[in-house]
C-alpha cells in the first residue's frame, strides 16, 4: 500500500496556470502507472493524464497540449502542468498509483489520494 498526498491546487483565472504534485510515501519506481483523475460535480471520474514508468504518457483528448504529467523517480513525485486553463475544468484532482496497469476511474483499482479541488473561475 503507498500513502498518495495531491497538493497545489486552487483558484485561477480562465487562461492561468497550476501545478499540481503528487507525493508517494514511498518509492514509485515499482510503479507501472501513476495517473491524475477528476471529478466535477454530477460527473464521473475520468482520467486526464497517465504516465508510466517507462516515460509514456497518454492524455485525455480535451487537455492535449494544455497539460504536461511528468515523473521524478527520485522525489516519489508526479507532476501535472496545466496551462490555458479553462472553466471545464473544475474539478476535484485525484491521483492514483497502480503497479501493473493505467487504472480506469474505480476505486478498486490502485492507490488514490485524497483530491485536491481546482477550481476555474474570472
Amino acid at each position: 500500500q503507498v500513502q498518495l498526498v495531491e497538493s497545489g491546487g486552487g483558484l485561477v483565472q480562465p487562461g492561468g496556470s497550476l501545478r499540481l504534485s503528487c507525493v508517494a510515501s514511498r518509492s514509485i519506481v515499482t510503479f507501472y502507472a501513476i495517473g491524475w483523475y477528476r471529478q466535477a460535480p454530477g460527473k464521473q471520474r475520468e482520467l486526464v493524464a497517465a504516465i508510466t514508468n517507462g516515460g509514456i504518457t497518454n492524455y485525455k483528448n480535451a487537455v492535449q497540449g494544455r497539460f504536461t504529467i511528468s515523473r521524478d523517480n527520485a522525489k516519489n513525485t508526479v507532476t501535472l502542468q496545466m496551462n490555458s486553463l479553462k472553466p471545464e475544468d473544475t474539478a476535484v484532482y485525484y491521483c492514483n498509483a497502480d503497479q501493473n496497469i493505467i487504472c480506469p476511474p474505480r476505486d478498486d483499482c490502485g492507490s488514490w489520494g485524497q483530491g485536491i479541488q481546482v477550481t476555474v473561475s474570472p
